[in-house]
């Protein structure tokens, strides 16, 4: 899962003498972000684009942890590269290694699991091989636009600035979604929504688009017409606006409901929810939590998002209690659950995980669960699992290693064994991995 993800943005260092130094370095390898790092002044180096055995020289220009973030000034000898497939590589910020071959691109995606293991002194576990992500498969992307007085230009930003790259082609993405930046690219500049700069997300659903534009200004009147009419022309199953991440989405036209087949059921997707990236990678995850659960019948959905794992286990007989924090996608999992006439399999509700887990009295009625918390992990579940007596098997999905290791961690210390993990290419080219690991609990907690 990749939820309530964030853009990390860092100031210039104005006290540092090193910032602006032009330095000779040498690449040893990719880091976590998927940036070549080398070393100076006894810290490191990131530097965009660059590989390991890559020999350049680099221009010092923000500090970055206990290192510092670097641009390429002049490259005198590089490692061989594979040609990219997208044009806007380099410039846009949404994938970072397109020219890593593919042994070394599989290899780098299945160390980065083991190496966050490892740096919590989690060693010896299996790790399967990565299940491969392919192009034109990503069903959902979002897109910036500045304000209108620079153009109005629709893309991705770029590494280290907020300056959007007008994107024109995305090979990682449905072709669906790639068709229609060309008419939101037309629109934007007669839009008065659009003065100020915003957002739009686009979300392939099985029956049609559904999108959400987020800006500080509301809609016009003619704004709203305007939008009416490219919903039209499109076919846009759903277009929505609001102006933050805080505010319920405002249907500005709505032709169709947007639907979404998890496993054989169903389930009309709220306004701005949350899916997994790609289909393929979806079933994949799925495949693997059906291995960790095994004859488990009774099962904890935890983050459950709309159901994409809850209800095709209810599919199967088992019985599914689904816990998420948003009441739209509990909503649309328990009306899913009783369109395919599961309800009587199926429970779900509305909690706050991070502030209110379930306690281990109320998981211990459950043989298993499912954990698929955002990228900060579900620290605060897990630390309450371990508390009592958990469930005898746990699967877990995560979109962050890190945090990732530090809850399996937290579960290896409270009497589970980490089975093994299945690493899952769901944002190809990009510096993620999304993985599922299977845990069992072997003496008392």
């Amino acid at each position: 899962m990749s939820r309530r993800r964030g853009r990390s943005r860092q100031g210039p260092s104005k006290h540092d003498p090193a910032i602006g130094r032009e330095i000779d370095l040498t690449i040893d390898e990719i880091g976590s972000s998927g940036d070549g790092v080398g070393r100076f002044d006894g810290g490191p180096v990131y530097v965009p684009l660059a590989l390991p055995g890559d020999d350049l020289t680099a221009r010092l220009i923000t500090k970055r942890g206990d290192g510092y973030a670097a641009e390429t000034i002049k490259a005198h000898s590089l490692t061989p590269r594979r040609q990219p497939l997208c044009r806007h590589f380099g410039a846009c910020g949404g994938c970072r290694l397109q020219h890593l071959s593919p042994i070394d691109y599989r290899q780098w995606k299945s160390q980065k699991v083991k190496s966050a293991l490892a740096r919590r002194g989690i060693d010896g576990v299996g790790i399967k091989p990565l299940i491969d992500g392919h192009p034109e498969t990503r069903r959902r992307l979002r897109l910036a636009f500045s304000p209108r007085a620079r153009g109005s230009a629709l893309g991705l930003r770029r590494r280290l600035d907020n300056d959007i790259v007008a994107v024109e082609e995305c090979p990682i993405a449905l072709p669906l979604i790639v068709q229609l930046l060309a008419p939101f690219r037309l629109a934007l500049p007669i839009l008065d929504l659009a003065a100020k700069g915003g957002q739009i997300s686009i979300t392939a659903a099985d029956n049609g688009l559904d999108i959400l534009i987020e800006t500080p200004l509301p809609p016009s009147l003619g704004d709203r017409e305007a939008l009416a009419a490219l919903a039209d022309e499109e076919d846009l199953a759903r277009l929505t606006w609001r102006e933050s991440t805080h505010e319920l989405p405002e249907p500005l036209s709505v032709r169709r409901q947007p639907e979404v087949d998890f496993g054989g059921v169903s389930v009309a997707l709220p306004a701005a929810a949350f899916l997994q990236a790609t289909d393929e990678a979806e079933r994949a995850i799925r495949d693997s939590i059906i291995k960790a659960l095994g004859s488990a019948e009774m099962v904890a959905d935890l983050f459950s998002g709309c159901g994409a794992f809850g209800l095709p286990l209810a599919l199967e007989e088992r019985r599914v209690h689904a816990v998420d924090h948003d009441p739209g996608m509990i909503e649309a999992l328990n009306g899913a659950a009783s369109a395919a006439s599961l309800a009587q399999r199926v429970t779900a509700i509305a909690r706050d995980l991070d502030r209110d887990p379930l306690s281990a009295s109320e998981l211990s009625t459950f043989d298993a669960a499912i954990l698929d918390p955002p990228r900060a992990g579900a620290h605060s579940q897990v630390e309450a699992i371990a508390e009592g007596q958990g469930p005898l098997v746990l699967a877990m999905v995560s979109c962050n290693p890190t945090t990732f290791a530090r809850d399996a961690r937290t579960l290896i210390d409270a009497g589970y064994h980490l089975d093994w993990v299945q690493p899952i290419d769901a944002f190809l080219f990009a510096a993620d991995v999304e993985l599922v690991a299977a845990f069992k609990r072997t003496i008392a907690s």
